[in-house]
């Protein structure tokens, strides 16, 4: 299984213990719409530190994942009529968050030429009068692609410069392999037009917990915090001391997690180098790799459907996430060495069957 981005590792038991504990004294009941003071000041204190500058607990809310994080951004900012720059491919869940507010995608395109890295002039070209945002998925899914400093700056510049909403979605911050992570919202000058979402959910191998949260201007923020409190009136207690608590330290299981990604991609990487008909360069960041077997003469659709029926091995389609994809599958990381290089090795003998 080479397609889903669940971490085959467990949540750190120190928070599983939290999470216990609070159960068991009763933090069962409602809680704030906005978070509890706790889990906020352990956000804002992530921020802050961050960006160098004192981000406020008014600036901060908890959400059950970066997934509930990013609708209601979105529901904050958009509505109908309303025109959103995305850079594409992109990850798939989007497309339903997107189109829930009645505004329309505008795609920019990502190509595999340039590593699937975002181009000033692509993303400048798509601009049109209705165009109200932006959103920005840096480290990037599926690609593993990370922006340089300079291109967020660029980034965060353009959308100040026209008035637009810049979402910002971070969830993969914690794994980059090369490159350095910059945040537009750590950019204080552009900052008034930012808003962060993310999670614990990759980071801390915590996809089931659903805990995530959104940071940005304290204006924006208050309506988000509506859009929250129509669709869910506040989150669970327990899930959100143990939020805090993931915030509040490093742990050796993320270190060991992080470090088993890495040399998965190395694996990868190294069973295609020489290939005539598999491709894949080595990944900035993330748990994911684009492989390119456009030399197979397969769609990236053909490509993963026959592999998965006549090898037994699953990946996703790169058109899955949109038509720049098209003619690469994406595998994931999030499986066992072994299984990682059988399902290479079978990939190798599918694409030169078919090639040849």
């Amino acid at each position: 299984m080479l397609s889903i981005g669940e971490p085959d590792s467990p949540t750190p038991p120190a928070i599983v213990d939290v999470a216990v504990a609070s159960l068991r004294a009763g933090r069962t009941h409602y809680a704030a719409s906005q978070g509890e003071p706790e889990v906020l000041a352990a956000i804002a204190h992530r921020y802050s530190i961050r960006a160098g500058r004192e981000v406020g607990a008014s600036q901060a809310i908890f959400m059950p994942g970066t997934h509930a994080a990013l609708y209601a951004a979105c529901q904050a900012v958009l509505d109908v009529g309303d025109e959103l720059l995305v850079p594409e491919p992109y990850y798939a869940a989007y497309d339903a968050i997107f189109h829930s507010t009645g505004a329309t995608v505008v795609p920019v395109a990502l190509r595999p030429e340039q590593r699937f890295h975002l181009q000033m002039e692509t993303l400048e070209s798509a601009m049109t009068p209705a165009v109200k945002a932006l959103v920005l998925n840096n480290p990037h899914n599926p690609t593993g692609a990370v922006l340089t400093p300079e291109r967020v700056r660029q980034i965060a510049q353009f959308c100040h410069e026209r008035d637009l909403w810049l979402i910002s979605d971070e969830v993969y911050e914690d794994l980059v392999y090369s490159g350095t992570f910059a945040s537009p919202f750590d950019i204080e000058e552009f900052a008034d037009c930012v808003i962060v979402v993310s999670s614990l959910s990759k980071s801390h191998a915590m996809t089931g917990w659903r805990c995530g949260w959104a940071v940005g201007p304290e204006g924006l923020i208050a309506r988000v915090r509506d859009v929250s409190e129509a669709m869910m009136f506040g989150s669970q207690p327990f899930l959100q001391d143990a939020t805090a608590a993931a915030l509040s330290r490093r742990f050796d299981e993320c270190d060991e997690m992080y470090s088993d990604y890495q040399r998965r991609a190395l694996l990868v990487a190294e069973a295609f180098s020489g290939s005539r008909f598999v491709h894949c360069d080595f990944p900035e960041a993330g748990i994911f790799m684009m492989v390119d077997i456009r030399a197979s003469g397969l769609t990236g659709v053909e490509f993963a459907s026959r592999l998965l029926d006549e090898h037994d091995v699953a990946s996703m389609p790169g058109e899955s996430f949109g038509p720049s994809g098209a003619g690469h599958i994406r595998l994931s990381l999030t499986t066992d060495d072994e299984a990682i290089t059988l399902g290479c090795q079978r990939i190798l003998r599918f694409a030169e069957a078919v090639a040849g």
